[in-house]
């Protein structure tokens, strides 16, 4: 049985934040509209906390990193306008999911800032987490950074050892994939333009509608240079978190309005 009471994949681009929309508020519409559909859904299903997981957040190389201040605090600036955020941290689900992980032979660790605990105790929170938790309940989070030097398969029974943390502690958890794709759509870009982007963020949404997340794992490394994504890790933490026969899936939104691509799915119980 899904131990998660939702779980969404989401974008993080800035602009889809209402108080930074700028000029053009049209321009992120369609996945700004889903957004607040996935934070409705999240909304409605009153978790207790929320476990995110961004590829922005503090990085530990050859480990998943798993956030474990008192709080964490950050802002996102966008069209000559900012946000900020804070929220607390679900310390003692984000120590249950290391042990829970370590116990597993799977490389992680938990960091902090500081001092152990009080005001002090503060980590970065990255846009990666905040621009989907502008949708979600206030409600404590714990945040998980994969890394890229562990392997798909890596990531994937990383997802089974967070799905056991969570079922132990018997609480109301969501959980957020906070991924962007292809990010070569556009020559304008920082990262130029490159056709395999279209290409790339097709099968993504492929894979998604169809309900086959772990096949991300089977994407060539010089596929994956070339469209420049940054969902796959966290998509296949998911995936591994909660097994097919588990997920109901609505797909909600794609758009690649600027240079990267922007999907909402939601998972239900």
């Amino acid at each position: 049985m899904n131990p998660f009471v939702f779980a969404c994949i989401a974008p993080h681009g800035g602009e889809i934040i209402p108080e930074l929309e700028g000029s053009m508020p049209d321009r992120m519409a369609i996945t700004r509209k889903s957004m607040v559909k996935l934070g409705q859904y999240m909304a409605d299903a009153k978790p207790d906390c929320i476990i995110l997981l961004t590829p922005h957040g503090t990085r530990i190389n050859g480990r998943f990193s798993i956030a474990d201040s008192e709080r964490m605090a950050g802002f996102v600036e966008e069209n000559e306008a900012s946000f900020r955020m804070e929220r607390r941290v679900a310390r003692d689900l984000a120590r249950r999911i290391n042990e829970e992980a370590s116990k597993n032979g799977r490389p992680s660790s938990t960091i902090n800032y500081g001092t152990s605990e009080g005001p002090i105790s503060c980590l970065p929170l990255d846009w990666g987490a905040i621009v989907p938790l502008r949708f979600m309940p206030d409600v404590p989070i714990v945040v998980i950074t994969p890394s890229r030097d562990l392997s798909f398969q890596q990531h994937l029974d990383f997802g089974n050892s967070l799905r056991k943390a969570v079922e132990q502690t018997g609480r109301r958890v969501g959980l957020i994939a906070s991924c962007d794709w292809a990010h070569a759509h556009d020559e304008r870009g920082p990262y130029g333009f490159h056709p395999a982007a279209k290409q790339f963020d097709e099968q993504a949404v492929e894979l998604i509608k169809s309900n086959r997340l772990e096949k991300m794992a089977d994407f060539e490394e010089n596929f994956i240079d070339a469209a420049k994504p940054d969902g796959i890790w966290q998509t296949l933490i998911l995936a591994g978190a909660i097994p097919p026969e588990e997920r109901k899936i609505e797909f909600l939104s794609y758009e690649a309005p600027t240079y990267f691509g922007l999907i909402c799915a939601g998972y239900f119980t």
